[in-house]
């Protein structure tokens, strides 16, 4: 029947060709003008050119440019409405801080001021901060702490599933909402998706206000899917935050001892919270167009806070400049001595990976832990790709083999410590909503850094000569992995 019906009219197969090539051609210029990263933009050329059809859906589902979308015009514009109402406190807090501990830290003085005037991040100095080390101290210390809510609680996360972490969680958040304490609660509706239908309408029947922050569909077919709330937050009462990598899912109190998780959060209690609260608020307003009364009960900053502990807080997200990436090679180049990075993913952006390079080879301490394996393989070969140039440069690359180490901290100096969200990979750096809080305190980077060295016994170092014995084949697919990295 097709080629009865191509025989009569013969010039219908030219003419798709035709508008085919042309629609190549025009999707083509739109990849050029409108992807900034290079490596993406040669990235999504070669798929539309080499697979045809094919490579033309994989630009719509993690390609388009979002950020030029009115769908994030109207969150920058609602964050800059909270900001407005905040500002005043914002500058007296940060110049207040800077002027009383700028001699402290003058090393790091380029990373403090481009998080405050490019993402109006201030520093704060009136903190206690205690890591807490993988899901069993996390979540000990949040039911403690939730217990004694009085007036609100905001949940922001990732991944929240429906195991026994999460409905004891729930469970006490339910109880909490019957005693009268407001509690919002936010999450990924791609990271979640095991959240349950059953758990979420518990919540809401109990007056939990729940919503996610990207609604997602149809999950294939998700076009927001590159913008993930990649984010971990509890915040108490304004005063009181939780954030680090860890999600609420069982296996971060590590049940079963063949499948170990390693990871790290925060406890910060002081005027630190008032930034993650600005985070918080905004996207809840930009999920459920609805603005809370913003009073003093939500930025509940004192003067009298005992804490001596400076905090500043990198964020990210379409709606923002790539804040952490930023930052992140700001501070590696404020380094004198050392430099201690832990990540899961490790996939960087060129900013990045220089900054690191340029570090070891100028002679300081630089070490990278990753996991022996990571749960994507080809993640984690585009991962291997970069460890031969690091290598070169003088990096020290560790191995954890106890288990999955899900970190992502960095030490530098005896001063500087980050704990976040966000990993080192394309994606945390350039697209999801993540949060790193920079520590400027000596025991707090003492105490990460007894952890990163005590977390050596379980790795197994990687040494040059012996890296470049791998398999071609294996090294081969390695750098194919890294052509496709940008689009990972």
């Amino acid at each position: 029947m097709i080629k009865e019906f191509l025989s009569q009219f013969p010039y219908i197969l030219p003419a798709i060709e035709i508008l085919y090539l042309a629609g190549i051609f025009f999707l083509a210029v739109r990849i050029i003008m409108d992807t900034r990263n290079t490596s993406k933009t040669l990235a999504y050329l070669l798929l539309i050119v080499f697979l045809p059809i094919i490579g033309i859906v994989i630009y719509f589902v993690f390609g388009v440019n979002y950020r030029k979308n009115k769908f994030y015009t109207f969150k920058i514009e609602r964050n800059e409405e909270i900001y407005n109402r905040i500002k005043k406190y914002i500058k007296e807090t940060h110049y207040e801080t800077l002027g009383i501990r700028k001699k402290e830290l003058e090393d790091f003085i380029t990373t403090v001021n481009f998080l405050y005037h490019g993402g109006h991040s201030p520093l704060t100095r009136k903190n206690k901060v205690e890591v807490l080390i993988n899901g069993e101290e996390k979540f000990q210390k949040v039911f403690e702490v939730l217990e004694n809510a009085q007036h609100h609680i905001h949940l922001e996360y990732y991944i929240y599933e429906n195991d026994d972490i999460g409905n004891r969680l729930a469970d006490l958040l339910v109880r909490k909402s019957r005693e009268g304490v407001i509690i919002r609660f936010l999450y990924d509706d791609m990271g979640s998706g095991k959240i349950g239908k059953k758990l979420l309408a518990r919540l809401r029947e109990a007056g939990v206000e729940v919503s996610p922050v990207n609604k997602i569909t149809f999950r294939v077919l998700a076009n927001r899917v590159n913008y993930r709330d990649h984010r971990k937050i509890i915040i108490v009462d304004g005063t009181k935050v939780f954030t680090g990598g860890i999600n609420v899912s069982d296996k971060y109190i590590n049940p079963n001892p063949t499948q170990y998780w390693r990871d790290m959060h925060l406890y910060i209690q002081g005027n630190g919270a008032f930034y993650f609260q600005f985070l918080f608020l905004s996207n809840w307003i930009f999920a459920t167009e609805k603005i809370p009364p913003l009073s003093e009960d939500y930025f509940n900053y004192k003067d009298d806070e005992e804490g001596s502990t400076i905090i500043q807080v990198a964020a990210s997200g379409p709606d923002t400049k790539p804040s952490i990436m930023l930052s992140t090679a700001s501070a590696i180049l404020s380094a004198k001595e050392k430099v201690y990075i832990v990540t899961p993913y490790f996939i960087p952006v060129e900013t990045v990976l220089n900054a690191i390079k340029q570090t070891a080879i100028a002679g300081l301490d630089v070490r990278l832990m990753v996991p022996e394996s990571g749960d994507s393989v080809v993640v984690n070969a585009a991962a291997y790709s970069y460890y031969e140039e690091l290598l070169e440069s003088n990096v020290r690359i560790f191995f954890y083999k106890k288990g999955f180490i899900h970190a992502k901290t960095m030490i530098i100096d005896d001063l500087f410590s980050s704990v976040g969200t966000a990993n080192m990979d394309v994606r945390s750096q350039e697209l999801n909503f993540e949060v790193n809080t920079l520590v400027f305190d000596k025991e707090i980077n003492r105490e990460i850094e007894q952890v990163f060295l005590h977390d050596m016994n379980d790795c197994s170092e990687i040494h040059l000569n012996e890296w470049r014995k791998r398999p071609k084949l294996k090294i081969f697919f390695e750098h194919l992995a890294r052509l496709l990295s940008p689009l990972i």
